[in-house]
């Protein structure tokens, strides 16, 4: 391994040290008992109905100049399964967006893959290089969890992906393992271990991808209030993927990132920042997990890249200046007025407002 994979491993177990012992010992503990929840939750969470919607095509034709090319990459979260509609998955949701507010019209392509894991990222990354992206965005790491196989072997799987997407001149945004602890269908206590090892994931997965010169945004529980508050509307029919709306919120908190990527440099604070700052890229990657929407972002600090504790990172949270659309864009989408400016710091709101700006405007896949 090189000095520099040596480093990363070491920064990674860092990260993880962030979060305590608590899976260890919950694992010794009640091993039997998670087991048969497990098998619970497989019974209740019905199988796939349907492969989900292509979103692949051309989007904001209206836009003049150089088209950006885009890649969606990972498992059934980036593939929008459990919608029925192009329009209401990731992809079409997040390049409609980039459309808009980057005035440039987006080609799109989709090579996530329903079931996959970090390990079955690497096909789908030499399909993405054939058409040579400017951007990809990847939402993988639940069923790394959810399957039994080593967490850190997963992790360096993704980091070769975007080491590999970047060495080809295509910005990377991940991102990183949801909650699987909002799952309504896995019962406690299998729902806390469920949370923890995700929250070690998505940490894990933080500091693997900016080593390797990626952007992350932490998912968390950002969608878990609304779950829990509203299963019906949030969750799909299967009970275990998002719905159109769920995928919306989703979607909103990638998309600031992933038009800061496009404009990587552009160092603008953000409008409503919280939780931004310098850190440690371990202790930013902790921060991160509790805040569900954080961006974490490599830096140099001084001239340096490392500080004492390893590599510096920036945290931002940018979902609010992103989502604040136009009264006047919002109005051509069909959005009232009043919906348009109510974006006064509730991002499922936003997320909503979003959603219905997208919904049936120009620029769907051809």
């Amino acid at each position: 391994m090189s000095t520099a994979g040596k480093k990363a491993v070491k920064t990674i177990g860092r990260a993880v040290a962030y979060s305590g012992g608590f899976a260890v010992t919950a694992g010794l503990v009640a091993a039997g008992v998670m087991y048969a929840q497990a098998e619970q939750a497989k019974r209740i969470i019905p199988l796939a109905e349907a492969p989900p919607p292509r979103p692949d095509g051309r989007y904001g034709q209206r836009n003049e100049g150089p088209a950006l090319t885009m890649v969606v990459l990972g498992d059934s979260s980036a593939a929008g399964f459990g919608v029925y509609r192009p329009r209401e998955t990731p992809t079409a949701l997040i390049a409609t967006g980039l459309a808009r507010r980057l005035s440039r019209p987006v080609v799109a392509h989709t090579f996530a893959v329903v079931g996959a894991t970090s390990a079955q990222l690497r096909p789908q990354v030499e399909q993405a290089l054939e058409v040579q992206p400017d951007l990809a965005v990847i939402l993988i790491g639940a069923n790394d969890v959810t399957h039994a196989g080593s967490r850190a072997s997963a992790v360096r799987y993704l980091a070769d992906a975007v080491r590999q997407l970047r060495a080809a001149g295509c910005q990377v945004v991940v991102g990183t393992c949801p909650d699987l602890g909002a799952v309504q269908p896995i019962r406690p206590p299998l729902r806390w271990l469920a949370r923890h090892w995700s929250r070690q994931m998505a940490m894990a997965q933080t500091v693997a991808v900016v080593e390797a010169g990626g952007w992350t945004v932490s998912l968390g529980d950002l969608l878990g209030p609304r779950f829990a508050s509203e299963p019906q509307r949030m969750f799909g029919s299967d009970r275990f993927h998002p719905s159109a709306e769920g995928y919306a919120i989703a979607s909103a908190a990638l998309l600031p990132t992933a038009i800061a990527a496009v404009h990587r440099g552009d160092l603008r604070p953000a409008a409503h920042t919280a939780g931004k700052g310098v850190r440690s890229l371990p202790e930013a990657a902790a921060e991160a997990v509790r805040l569900p929407g954080t961006e974490v972002s490599g830096v140099s600090v001084g001239g340096r890249d490392r500080g004492p504790a390893g590599r510096w990172a920036q945290l931002r949270h940018r979902v609010w200046e992103v989502l604040r659309l136009p009264v006047e864009a919002a109005q051509e989408a069909g959005v009232p007025a009043e919906a348009a400016a109510r974006h006064d710091g509730h991002a499922a709101t936003a997320a909503e407002d979003l959603a219905t700006s997208l919904d049936g405007v120009e620029g769907q896949p051809t």
